[in-house]
């Protein structure tokens, strides 16, 4: 049982899928396929998982109100164990870095960074820790472009917008979902501060820029990804919509709009892929 809860506490899944994202960046950036992309998803696994253990570290107040289950609260980790698997996780991330480029290696020291300030800081303060969290997941088409150098990048950045504007819109809905706990730990959040509602319009906003964000790679694919994407924005948008008019927390749950705007960056992904493959 406790094996299961140090699996888990690194969510595995969202780890490798972001390790798959840094290769699909590579590949946009080169339209290539290189044995070293291995160490892009060994990387982002580590440090990915690295940043979900100490953040499930910090926030064991929290999750013992709004999410009980999860390993730390429910006794299946022990806090302090939980601090050491996160900095074993983050150092052979680097580590591992050192064998790609110093802007690869340069971006995960400072993303690791970034996760340790979020996790320990940054989470509580007003919408600093939205926008540490948007960065960190669109830092992940950035990083597998660094692969390929300065210039594969660069041409990652039009992604790395989309992701960050889609994530700083479902940051603002999850800040509204956990409004309870963040009060018991005197957290800053938005909806904290301005009301469910108020949080609800500015997610919104934030969805509507990913939307027209994404239409900026236009350019690379043509109509095809553009007719591919248009079903993803509607998506998107239709999570930002569905729980505009809520004013508690509850409400917001129900909507499921959390999960959807996760879905539609998923969806997002695989027409990146696809577009990359055949476009």
């Amino acid at each position: 049982m406790r094996c299961q809860g140090y699996f888990s506490i690194m969510r595995p899944m969202n780890a490798i899928v972001a390790g798959l994202a840094a290769v699909i960046g590579y590949f946009i950036a080169t339209s290539a396929i290189i044995p070293a992309i291995v160490l892009l998803v060994v990387i982002v696994f580590l440090v990915t998982a690295g940043g979900n253990v100490i953040n499930d570290y910090y926030d064991s107040e929290i999750d013992a109100i709004n999410r009980p289950g999860r390993p730390i609260p429910s006794g299946e980790v022990k806090k302090e164990t939980a601090f050491h698997m996160a900095a074993a996780l983050f150092i052979a991330g680097v580590f591992i870095s050192f064998f790609t480029n110093p802007l690869c290696a340069g971006i995960a020291i400072f993303n690791s960074a970034v996760l340790v300030l979020y996790a320990s800081h940054l989470k509580k303060t007003f919408m600093l820790g939205n926008i540490a969290v948007s960065y960190l997941s669109a830092s992940i088409f950035l990083f597998g472009g660094a692969l390929s150098g300065t210039d594969g990048l660069l041409r990652l950045v039009p992604l790395a917008l989309i992701t960050f504007l889609a994530m700083m819109s479902r940051e603002l809905l999850k800040d509204a979902e956990d409004v309870e706990g963040d009060k018991a730990s005197d957290a800053v959040t938005f909806p904290i501060r301005y009301g469910i509602r108020n949080t609800m319009r500015v997610s919104l906003l934030f969805a509507i820029g990913a939307i027209f964000a994404s239409i900026i790679p236009v350019h690379l694919w043509g109509p095809w990804y553009l007719s591919g994407i248009a079903l993803v924005d509607l998506l998107i948008l239709c999570a930002a919509l569905r729980p505009l008019k809520c004013i508690t927390p509850e409400c917001l749950r129900m909507t499921g709009a959390t999960s959807l705007l996760k879905y539609g960056m998923f969806a997002s992904l695989l027409v990146f892929t696809i577009s990359a493959v055949f476009l």
